[in-house]
């Protein structure tokens, strides 16, 4: 694999040399696969082979939001749906915007970062409440208050 011959746009779409890149088997390949280097380069490590790749944004985004029971208890919880096709519980402590406005997340036990897209930003606005005591806006999960932190750098 040549270097940054892989690109990943901020909506999180992946190409090849500028081909769209759709084939589900192959880009979990990839995503299970892929690292970030101590210089924070994201990186696919394939065997001895690997190949850095050029991502505009973030390798993974939040394509979805769901508010849900956690299983055997009666306490809510929010999942999210990200590009890989996975779901995870959202940590609810690493909501962040920056200077954009664009809201981002922890996902893959911290390791990376993800972007929330239009529809899934706008699914999580539901639960955002504004502060009326403390600047800022915050979700409320069972009794808890989670503050979204901003102008923060990811």
């Amino acid at each position: 694999m040549d270097n940054f011959d892989i690109r990943i746009d901020k909506e999180g779409l992946w190409y090849y040399k500028g081909a769209h890149m759709f084939r589900k088997e192959i880009l979990n390949i990839f995503f299970d696969h892929l690292r970030i280097d101590e210089c924070g380069k994201y990186l696919i490590e394939l065997g001895p082979e690997c190949c850095y790749v050029d991502v505009e944004d973030t390798a993974f985004v939040v394509v979805a939001v769901y508010k849900t029971k956690k299983s055997g208890d009666s306490r809510d919880q929010i999942e999210i749906l990200l590009n890989d096709d996975s779901c995870e519980i959202l940590e609810m402590n690493s909501l962040l915007t920056e200077s954009t406005n664009v809201l981002y997340c922890r996902v893959k036990k911290g390791r990376f970062t993800a972007r929330f897209s239009r529809k899934s930003y706008y699914q999580l606005a539901e639960y955002i409440e504004q502060s009326e005591n403390e600047p800022g806006f915050f979700i409320s999960l069972n009794g808890e208050k989670y503050f979204i932190q901003s102008n923060k750098a990811i």
